[in-house]
C-alpha cells in the first residue's frame, strides 16, 4: 500500500513561489512514475507534471512549462513541485498521485492519491 502526504500549500502574490512536497510511504518513490495534479473549483483535475520513476525524465504540462519544475530525491522518497511566478489561475487544490506502471498524463494511469494541498495566488 502506497501513501501519499502533500505538504507546501498556501497564500502567495502573483509573481511568487511556493515549493509543494509529497512524501512517499510504503514504497521507494525511484519505482514509481510520479505526478502532480490541480483541480480549481468547477474545473476537472487537470495534469501539471509528471517524473518518471527509472530515470527521472519529466514532462510538464504547456500552462506551467518554465515557470514549474517537478523533481525528486530518492534519498528522501519525496517528490517536489517547485513553483515560480505565480499567476492568480494557478490557484488550485494540488494533488499529488503515484503511477504503478509507467507514468503520464492521464488521471486513470495513476493508482494512488495524496489528500491535496490548497495553493492560492493573490493578485
Amino acid at each position: 500500500q502506497v501513501q501519499l502526504v502533500e505538504s507546501g500549500g498556501g497564500l502567495v502574490q502573483a509573481g511568487g513561489s511556493l515549493r509543494l512536497s509529497c512524501v512517499v510511504f510504503g514504497r521507494a518513490s525511484s519505482t514509481l512514475g510520479m505526478g502532480w495534479f490541480r483541480q480549481s473549483p468547477g474545473k476537472e483535475r487537470e495534469f501539471v507534471a509528471t517524473i518518471r520513476g527509472s530515470d527521472g525524465v519529466t514532462y510538464h504540462a504547456a500552462s506551467v512549462k518554465g515557470r514549474f519544475t517537478i523533481s525528486r530525491d530518492n534519498a528522501k522518497n519525496t517528490v517536489y513541485l517547485q513553483m515560480n511566478s505565480l499567476k492568480p489561475e494557478d490557484t488550485a487544490v494540488y494533488y499529488c498521485a503515484a503511477d504503478l506502471h509507467g507514468y503520464g498524463m492521464e488521471l486513470g494511469e495513476y493508482d494512488y492519491w495524496g489528500q491535496g494541498t490548497q495553493v492560492t495566488v493573490s493578485s
